[in-house]
């Protein structure tokens, strides 16, 4: 009888440690997921808001060269 109760519990002993090795795997899948998630949602918004401020600094400077050739016109030599 006491042989059997020994692999009784080294049976549950293995089901829990496989089942808590589970859960741990499924807990480092999920914030690996999580993570790669934030970065796919961050790329089009980092490139979006970098395109807009090389388009603002664009027509900044254009703004200024304007200013500049109307209070500096060139001559024609």
């Amino acid at each position: 009888m006491s042989n059997g109760t020994t692999t009784d519990f080294s049976v549950a002993l293995n089901n829990l440690l496989t089942t808590a090795g589970t859960l741990a795997q499924q807990q480092f899948d999920l914030l690996n997921i999580g993570i790669r998630t934030a970065g796919e949602l961050l790329e089009p918004v980092v490139k979006t808001s970098s395109d807009l401020i090389g388009s603002l600094l664009s027509n900044c400077c254009q703004f200024v060269q304007n200013i500049a050739s109307s209070l500096f016109p060139q001559t024609q030599k």
